[in-house]
């Protein structure tokens, strides 16, 4: 089996258009627009051969159509939404089988952002990487707004991404990373891990270097979305917002309700 390359195609202001090669087939995740998508096919002579979408706000479908001009190539997304050109609708357990590049993904619930969004779990790649393409449900130290879905609803998903192998490389769909650091640590002000993150993605980002993929195991240490339970983000959080904090979903809702308002 080739070496899968997993690049981030800049796109808008800050989302990342997967693309997945094997060096002569691609498979593209969320393609928000064509043209960033096309430029770099073009420029490393790939073929599309699939778009996989996760759920669907413009910017994750935008380029759809103009990516299928003049060429029949599968769409993938979710079964719970109403998304144009979609040849297969896909729900938690479904699999996805593709032949080049060699991909094979089971696709989980995970609604909360949007009512059906899915995330696709590759459970090993050719070094036995595990990967996941989660959308706008969770994001380097953050998770997704709740457009659609309950705070309740997000918290299972996340939980369900946590719970992927710690080594699952996770490719977010928006450069968010740095914003996201400077909400954890309001929330967790003494985490290590988290202090050190924030010198190392300020140092990526100062060089226009992506902080992505993350990990899920390095998501568990440094992401207060997947947190809620610390007792110190807890009290953090009843002494900031004046709130009792009595559970896990409590502090969650407070935290994301909070996130909204964050400056």
């Amino acid at each position: 089996m080739n070496a899968l390359e997993y690049v981030p195609v800049p796109a808008f202001e800050d989302n990342y258009i997967w693309l997945v090669s094997d060096g002569r087939y691609a498979v593209v995740v969320d393609p928000g627009e064509a043209a960033p998508v096309q430029a770099y096919l073009a420029k490393r002579g790939w073929q599309l051969s699939a778009i996989l979408l996760t759920h669907h706000h413009a910017d994750h479908v935008g380029g759809v159509a103009d990516l299928l001009k003049g060429q029949v190539v599968p769409v993938y997304g979710p079964a719970g939404e109403a998304i144009a050109h979609l040849t297969r609708r896909l729900k938690r357990g479904d699999r996805v089988s593709i032949a080049a590049p060699a991909l094979d993904f089971t696709v989980l619930d995970v609604p909360g952002h949007t009512s059906g969004h899915i995330a696709y779990f590759q459970a090993a790649d050719s070094r036995c990487t595990p990967h996941v393409f989660c959308g706008d449900t969770l994001f380097a130290c953050g998770c997704g707004r709740l457009f659609e879905g309950t705070a309740a609803q997000m918290l299972e998903s996340l939980d369900a991404l946590a719970a992927l192998p710690g080594a699952t490389e996770v490719h977010c769909a928006h450069e968010y990373t740095l914003s996201n650091i400077r909400f954890a640590l309001a929330c967790d002000p003494q985490n290590h891990a988290l202090q050190t993150w924030r010198d190392e993605a300020t140092a990526l980002r100062a060089r226009q270097v992506p902080t992505l993929p993350t990990t899920i195991a390095h998501e568990r240490a440094v992401n207060p979305f997947l947190r809620a339970n610390d007792p110190a983000i807890r009290a953090t959080l009843a002494e900031q917002l004046h709130e009792s904090v009595p559970d896990r979903l409590t502090a969650f809702t407070l935290m994301r309700e909070w996130k909204n308002r964050f400056r």
